[in-house]
C-alpha cells in the first residue's frame, strides 16, 4: 500500500503533534521526492519575528523521513530508522510560507538492499532545501539516516 499525503498528515497529527500544531504539512510525495510546507505564524515564531529554527528542522526532517518510511514499507521488511546526525544552514529570515523539498529518494533503495543482504546497519545523508514564496532559499538541512533490519 503506497504512502499518501493524507496518510502522512494523519501520521503527523497523531505521532508528531508539535509539528502538526506548528503548521507542518506534507504536500507531495513520490519515490524520489517529498515536499512539505509550513507557514510562519505566531505559534512557530522566534523573538526576531521569523520562523523558529526547530520548526524548520521538523519540516525538513519530515521531507527526508517520509521518503525513508515509504521505501521501507515498499521493501516489505521490518527495518528500523533513526536520525544519526543533522546539519543546518540558515541563509535568510523565514517568513511567509516556507516550502521544503528533498529530492534524494534515490539514495534509500541501495541502503535498504545492503542492510537486508548483510544484516548490518547502513547510513546515508539526505538534503532538504527550504525556500520562501519568492523562491529564495532560506535554509538547507542535511540529515544522516541510519537504518537496520530488525
Amino acid at each position: 500500500m503506497a504512502l499518501s499525503v493524507s496518510k502522512l498528515n494523519k501520521f503527523v497529527f497523531f505521532k508528531l503533534p508539535s509539528a502538526f500544531f506548528c503548521g507542518v504539512r506534507v504536500k507531495d510525495i513520490s519515490d524520489s521526492s517529498c515536499t512539505v510546507t509550513v507557514k510562519h505564524r505566531w505559534i512557530n515564531q522566534n523573538p526576531f519575528n521569523s520562523m523558529y529554527f526547530a520548526v524548520q528542522a521538523m519540516a525538513a526532517e519530515l521531507t527526508t523521513g517520509a521518503l525513508v518510511i515509504s521505501q521501507i514499507q515498499q521493501s516489505g521488511k521490518k527495518i528500523s530508522m533513526l536520525v544519526a546526525n543533522n546539519k543546518g544552514n540558515f541563509t535568510k529570515k523565514a517568513t511567509g510560507r516556507i516550502t521544503f523539498v528533498c529530492n534524494d529518494g534515490h539514495l534509500i533503495a541501495d541502503a535498504i538492499k545492503r542492510t537486508i543482504e548483510t544484516g548490518e546497519g547502513q547510513t546515508f545523508w539526505m538534503k532538504s532545501i527550504g525556500t520562501n514564496e519568492d523562491g529564495i532559499q532560506v535554509s538547507e538541512m542535511d540529515f544522516e539516516w541510519s537504518i537496520r533490519v530488525k
